[in-house]
């Protein structure tokens, strides 16, 4: 019969695994995030990603069903990633009803990598969402397995998604000209990066009001805009590397001071920080603090 003192200090211990485990809970994967903010899909980027999931040993699936083609989408990119010499890698063209059903699951079993095509998030998601499909994808890349995706797979990479639409100004064809609080439209995401918004095609749509808005609207979040051939690898430190041709825009308004709006429903801040990172750069999204390539 364990003693009173042992059976205290066995109390004590869980408190304190509980406890670190709560304060280290952002790693609580093996897993990697290559997330393109659209444009090509450069091999440095794509050979990153190969490379993570297992490089000639890797199994890929590719989801391309946020294409209005997707079928072709999905041919079309499941043979582009056999070009890289991976063991195997396959497309599934599937909706919510099939992404519930076991066999769907079973397909995945030796997956290494998952790969979400472009066009439009909210079809992603969709199609996927609270499924099976997607909870089996979560424990692949709990488990070491790596997750990418490029324009709109990578908007979803976040728990709370940019869906492109604006609710107030429906008439500004995605110009984004206003920081107006609720005129950006979010819905949930995969939830792959909690504690950031993605937002992609980022200096060459020039989206910045639009990723503004939604950070000083969850100042808690990092916003982290990417533009077209570039990616960040997220880590499972919390860390992400800055990897492709052009440059990723981190947003942090965490620390901001008096985040209101006025009499016209524009949206402010005060001391709101910004980092501009290039390929080599890395950013620890705990710390909210950027390293930069020598």
């Amino acid at each position: 019969m364990r003693s009173y003192n042992s059976t205290r200090y066995f109390a004590a211990a869980v408190l304190f695994a509980a406890i670190a485990f709560s304060q280290i809970g952002y790693a609580q994967h093996k897993g990697h995030l290559v997330i393109i903010g659209g444009g090509e899909r450069t091999d440095e980027i794509m050979k990153k990603f190969i490379e993570l999931a297992g490089g000639k040993d890797a199994t890929v699936v590719v989801f391309p069903m946020a294409s209005t083609v997707s079928e072709e989408v999905g041919i079309e990119q499941a043979e582009q990633i056999k070009k890289f010499g991976v063991k195997e890698s396959f497309y599934l063209n599937i909706n919510a009803d099939a992404a519930n059903q076991d066999s769907t699951v079973a397909k995945l079993a030796k997956v290494t990598g998952i790969f979400y095509s472009g066009g439009d998030q909210v079809l992603l998601t969709a199609a996927l969402l609270n499924t099976k499909v997607q909870d089996r994808i979560h424990e692949i890349y709990k488990n070491g397995g790596v997750v990418g995706g490029t324009s709109a797979g990578a908007a979803v990479m976040s728990k709370i998604m940019l869906t492109g639409n604006e609710l107030l100004n429906k008439d500004s064809s995605g110009a984004f000209f206003s920081l107006l609080k609720g005129n950006i439209e979010t819905k949930e995401g995969f939830g792959f990066v909690t504690n950031a918004v993605i937002d992609q095609h980022f200096v060459k749509r020039r989206r910045h009001n639009r990723l503004i808005s939604v950070v000083l609207e969850h100042p808690k979040l990092i916003g982290i805009g990417i533009d077209e051939s570039t990616s960040i690898i997220v880590n499972p430190d919390n860390t992400f590397d800055v990897l492709g041709e052009s440059v990723v825009i981190v947003y942090d308004a965490t620390t901001s001071q008096h985040v209101r709006t006025n009499k016209n429903n524009y949206l402010s801040a005060e001391n709101m920080s910004l980092n501009i990172l290039q390929s080599g750069d890395s950013y620890n999204l705990k710390t909210k603090k950027s390293r930069v390539k020598n």
